[in-house]
């Protein structure tokens, strides 16, 4: 099964400034700016905002 570039992977950093990441894919049609997710961020022990970066 081919890959397609319909669902680049992204990084997403927090917004909290411990510098953690996650990986994830999103869907380019879905979302064409740029992804935001409230993820737990274990540094800072609580759930943050974590954006997509470039």
């Amino acid at each position: 099964m081919a890959r397609t570039t319909n669902r680049p992977v992204v990084t997403l950093r927090s917004t909290a400034g411990t510098g953690v990441t996650y990986v994830t894919r999103k869907n380019r049609r879905n979302d064409p700016d740029r992804l935001v997710l409230r993820k737990y961020d274990p540094v800072a022990g609580e759930h943050v905002e974590f954006r997509e970066q470039r």
